[in-house]
């Protein structure tokens, strides 16, 4: 999504009274070339983006338009929907709106979220209606007593019925009707009590709105990484051997190396499990050095700082308990990753090695999604790193994890688009592999992406890969050691995508899984090839 930050620049230049070629002077560039730039005729970002952004004293949030892009995605997103695809609105729509009628945009976008998850508790009581053994019996119930209540009026209408058999049926009625009673009462109860209430998303919607909310920067838990980190570090320089030794003191943790067939027969399954009872943690012989560091680390600061993660849990009001409990999970792998890698220190590593990862995966004993996740937060106010998307997918293109990027709109479940690199990287394991794309609006980004699969601990057991994708704006690119041989300004190199096959506008692409809508509000769809290239 290309955000009008030329627009923006040359407002806050006027409003601050400096001229075009007094700013052009203090962030080196000709007074021409930052007019075109103020047009938007020339694409601004990396260190240059900083200066300005410096020099006319606005967050660089403020200035890319962070928020506008998350509305412009909602829209996008709610204008793909089935109920809405047979208007086909212009391309340009959500954009047009968000710019000339932000409350609409955001009541549009809510109204969207609120039908979504009136569908999702529709599924809900369909699906326990279908599965649930209590609403089974209970329905049976409710049949069987209105064929009792049927059978007995039946009867009570033939007229050489004696007064005795008719007062037995007419109690047998009154009997049944009781019992229909109650179970109604039951069955309604347990709507009642089940619903309460109602999600307005899905969890995974509700953590994606809590960490774009923060900026994916949780101040309070960087604060207490900082804390922890020096706690540890008491016992040595920090490592697996210190963290062992921090959890056996404060904690009284043991850890323990065993071959998958032992921890199978504890009923432990994985590369590794914390047994409470025992105060064991355990880990396959398998298991990586950056598995085990990480994973103690995770350990500590839970046990260590579970109120501070609460806290924060609850400071996003979330509104369903599976959304709590999978921002708690998300929480606790942040503050570990901000204990393994500390803000300042690993910020200066990313910019002193232009943020190579397989550099900084060597310098902080940790695996390529572990340096992934820590970048995506270098968020701080005045501090920034480059701005990550993270993006996740298992070998059968399903997306497993995700971390919002304003302006890219990464699918938060499903598959992505066939095209981007997070796929190609699976024909190309343990290699990093990069892409420039893009999108139908002119947007461009550098993609990253590198597939690994967890150590095998035995002949039986599969190596199953995943592939993890960093995306940023090709903008920031020129920082980048993946920005070596590339011309970033030959956007005929480009590979031209979408976000997904169902709100992708593309529809001469070939290698298009999904119809597209038809142009100009037309109800018939154009059918685009469904079979993959080469087929």
């Amino acid at each position: 999504m290309r955000a009008p930050i030329g627009i923006r620049i040359s407002s806050r230049r006027r409003a601050l009274a400096v001229s075009q070629a007094e700013l052009a002077r203090r962030v080196g560039i000709s007074a021409s070339y930052l007019n075109l730039i103020e047009r938007n005729k020339r694409d601004v970002g990396g260190t240059l983006l900083l200066r300005i952004a410096a020099e006319l004293s606005i967050d660089i949030e403020e200035l890319t338009g962070a928020a506008e892009h998350r509305l412009i995605a909602d829209l996008e997103e709610a204008f793909a929907d089935p109920l809405l695809q047979a208007l086909a609105p212009p391309a340009g729509t959500a954009r047009q709106l968000v710019a000339e009628q932000p409350f609409a945009a955001t009541a549009l976008a809510r109204l969207h979220r609120a039908y979504q998850g009136a569908l999702a508790s529709a599924d809900d009581y369909a699906n326990r209606l279908q599965a649930d053994p209590l609403f089974s019996q209970l329905l049976h119930q409710i049949l069987s007593g209105i064929t009792a209540v049927r059978s007995s009026a039946e009867i009570l209408e033939e007229p050489d019925l004696d007064e005795a058999a008719r007062a037995r049926f007419g109690a047998t009625i009154g009997r049944e009707a009781r019992g229909l009673a109650d179970t109604t009462r039951t069955l309604i109860g347990h709507f009642d009590r089940e619903a309460g209430p109602r999600r307005a998303v899905s969890p995974v919607r509700e953590l994606d709105d809590l960490i774009f909310a923060r900026n994916n920067y949780f101040v309070g838990l960087e604060t207490v990484a900082g804390e922890l980190r020096a706690e540890i570090e008491r016992h040595g320089p920090f490592g697996e051997a210190t963290l062992a030794a921090a959890l056996s003191e404060r904690h009284r943790v043991g850890i323990r190396r065993s071959v998958n067939r032992e921890l199978d027969a504890l009923g432990f399954p994985g590369q590794y499990h914390f047994d409470p009872p025992s105060r064991t943690m355990w880990f396959q012989a398998s298991a990586i050095a950056a598995t085990r560091q990480f994973q103690l680390t995770r350990l500590y600061v839970e046990l260590s700082a579970a109120t501070a993660i609460e806290a924060e849990v609850a400071a996003g009001q979330l509104s369903t308990e599976p959304a709590r409990r999978l921002a708690y999970r998300a929480l606790a792998s942040y503050l570990a990753g901000a204990v393994a890698f500390p803000y300042e220190r690993f910020l200066a590593d990313a910019e002193a090695t232009r943020y190579d990862i397989e550099v900084l995966r060597q310098m902080h004993t940790a695996s390529f999604e572990q340096v992934a996740h820590r970048l995506v937060t270098l968020r701080r106010p005045g501090e920034e790193g480059i701005p990550f998307g993270f993006l996740r997918s298992d070998p059968a293109g399903r997306l497993t994890k995700h971390f919002p990027l304003p302006g890219l709109l990464l699918p938060n479940s499903g598959h992505a688009c066939p095209l981007w690199v997070i796929y190609d990287a699976f024909r190309t394991p343990d290699a990093l592999v990069r892409q420039v794309v893009r999108f139908t609006d002119g947007s461009r980004y550098l993609f990253l992406a590198r597939a690994t699969a967890r150590r095998a601990s035995q002949f039986r057991e599969r190596s199953v890969y995943t592939s993890v994708m960093l995306a940023c704006d090709v903008l920031h690119a020129d920082r980048t050691v993946y920005a070596a041989g590339l011309d970033l300004s030959d956007q005929q190199a480009d590979v031209p995508v979408g976000p997904t096959c169902r709100l992708c506008t593309r529809r001469d692409c070939a290698d298009r899984q999904e119809e597209a809508p038809a142009p100009g509000g037309g109800q018939a769809a154009i059918r685009a090839p469904l079979v993959p290239r080469g087929f």
